[in-house]
């Protein structure tokens, strides 16, 4: 990450506004923001396949699902946040993951300047590559400030995506299953 890129865009942005860059409340913001960057978009430097690398041989192909992994994101096209919960099922074939590195997974594609769509697809995709599980399903429910913020500026409303792969993708009690445990 260019860290003088970042200072040097947020200082244009703030003249560009019409802010006085040397003043007291401003005067560190290029360095906090550069800062916050490598936090919020370290998913860029990270990968899936690392998380889930590490594995457990298992005898059952019993449905897998962690819910309520909460996440933040960018949306790329405002540069503005999005929120929300991931839930990943998935059908092991022999091997499964601990628990904490699927909502790894989830971070690593989370931190980084994303749609929810293509956001629930690489999470679906790297399961499948890494793990390949007899399928997996991503549902995502956020709330994004491009909406809330500006524009209709409408709170509350959320987007729901849902991917499926493999055995989910042709097998309707599968999905049904997966939204029951949802309580959906």
């Amino acid at each position: 990450m260019d860290s003088e890129k970042i200072k040097e865009g947020v200082r244009l942005i703030l003249e560009g506004i019409g802010e006085d860059i040397n003043r007291e409340g401003l005067r560190e913001t290029p360095e906090r923001i550069a800062r916050m960057y490598e936090e919020l978009a370290a998913g860029y430097t990270d990968s899936a396949q690392t998380h889930l690398a590490k594995r457990f041989h298992v005898e059952n192909s019993d449905m897998i699902l962690e819910k309520d992994i909460h996440f933040y994101s960018f949306c790329e096209h405002h540069m503005l946040p999005f929120y929300g919960n991931v839930a990943v099922a998935y059908i092991p074939n022999g091997e499964v993951v601990g628990l904490s590195k699927i909502a790894r997974t989830v971070e690593v594609f989370a931190k980084r300047f994303q749609l929810q769509e293509r956001l629930a697809a690489q999470i679906a995709d790297a399961f499948m590559e890494e793990l390949q599980p007899k399928g997996v399903m991503v549902l995502i429910e956020a709330e994004h400030m491009c909406m809330t913020m500006r524009g209709i500026k409408k709170s509350g409303a959320k987007t729901v995506t849902v991917v499926t792969r493999g055995a989910f993708e042709q097998d309707e009690k599968l999905q049904n299953r997966f939204f029951q445990v949802m309580g959906k």
